[in-house]
């Protein structure tokens, strides 16, 4: 079968990860008689320095023109100036805004060679295995008014949270669905105690619930999640929250797997099984001390890839072998430097991708 992907490798160890990423795509389409046809854009601090734009029109009509997209990580020091109206993290937002790529699945695992890289207590870590379904389009990140301003008395900033019914009631779906096909119980995060946009958010999971009968809901003030992630864990099956708590979260769960370079993301615009347009990236960010140096971990970025496989093109078992890969060469002792123990001699991104290829099944 034949496949277009667009691929924004970004900025920092963004092109060294791809690049293992594809290549193990370009592996899976030998194996497996695909082809995926790549085409690359611009996205990020290296798109602001070509285009002065963060995403380029031409990037966005890849994008659209393609089955799936695969993003590496836009941003560093060089373009982290507070006062510049134009950021390389407004290529991802704007990309997930006009994609309409509203919810974000990030899958939290726990390879059990690698409890010795997480700084938990390894029975803390056992059977961790859960999706955190992010809100991607709203809420602080996107709301109106957002600014700044100057008077005698001094400074002020202001962003806005907010919330259409629509918005909460697709991602929360969502989040219904997936737990349907897990093990039937949804955590839906929030700050009902504070805020109006998480009381609407509480309300319409409680209404959406009589539709999935057979799904436990459970409600979860943010601050608590936090601590119950480090504390038990084992818990969650499914979280779903909006954009802020999400992205925090998810960060945070990077500690049960050892790195954040071991996580991947899938951002999609349509249901669980629907094979719609979707982004996939690793959750890490783009490292710039160690970029172009051959230490990062292409891990998340390679399980992003079969997210990708799965989720948007429908490739089940080609995503499976992905996945059963990069478990044999943890469990074959195979480490890049972030998860590898004192002492022992970690291998580059290159040859940790590699190593990965030679294990597909």
């Amino acid at each position: 079968m034949d496949f277009k992907i667009a691929v924004l490798p970004g900025d920092g160890i963004g092109p060294e990860v791809t690049t293992e990423a594809v290549k193990i795509l370009d592996a899976i389409a030998d194996r497996y008689n695909h082809s995926f046809q790549t085409t690359h854009g611009l996205v990020g601090g290296i798109a602001i320095d070509s285009t002065g734009t963060a995403l380029p029109e031409k990037t966005l009509e890849i994008a659209q023109e393609s089955d799936a997209i695969l993003f590496g990580a836009v941003g560093g020091p060089k373009w982290d100036d507070p006062r510049a109206s134009v950021r390389p993290e407004d290529g991802i937002l704007s990309i997930r805004k006009r994609l309409g790529l509203f919810a974000n699945l990030r899958p939290v695992q726990v390879h059990p060679d690698l409890t010795d890289a997480s700084p938990l207590k390894p029975n803390i870590l056992n059977e961790v295995d859960f999706v955190v379904v992010r809100e991607l389009t709203g809420g602080l990140y996107f709301g109106s008014p957002k600014t700044r301003w100057s008077t005698p008395e001094g400074r002020f900033g202001v962003d806005t949270m907010a919330y259409s019914e629509l918005e909460i009631e697709r991602v929360l779906r969502l989040g219904f669905e997936l737990a349907a096909l897990r093990k039937m119980k949804l955590t839906s995060v929030d700050k009902a105690n504070v805020l109006e946009t998480s009381r609407l958010w509480r309300e319409i999971a409680i209404e959406l619930a009589k539709d999935y009968p057979n799904v436990e809901l459970q409600h979860m003030l943010v601050d608590t999640a936090a601590m119950e992630l480090v504390r038990a864990p084992s818990q969650f099956d499914v979280i779903v929250t909006e954009n802020t708590f999400g992205d925090i979260l998810t960060d945070e769960a990077a500690v049960l797997a050892g790195s954040m370079g071991m996580l991947p993301s899938a951002s999609l615009a349509g249901v669980i099984g629907s094979k719609a347009l979707g982004l996939y990236e690793p959750i890490h960010g783009t490292a710039p001390t160690i970029a172009g140096k051959s230490l990062a971990n292409p891990i998340a970025a390679i399980l992003s890839a079969a997210l990708l496989l799965r989720y948007s093109l429908g490739l089940h078992k080609e995503a499976n072998a992905i996945e059963q890969a990069v478990a044999s060469a943890l469990s074959a002792g195979h480490r890049s430097p972030d998860i590898a123990k004192q002492g022992e001699v970690p291998l580059t991104t290159g040859q940790m991708g590699d190593c990965i290829v030679g294990l597909l099944e």
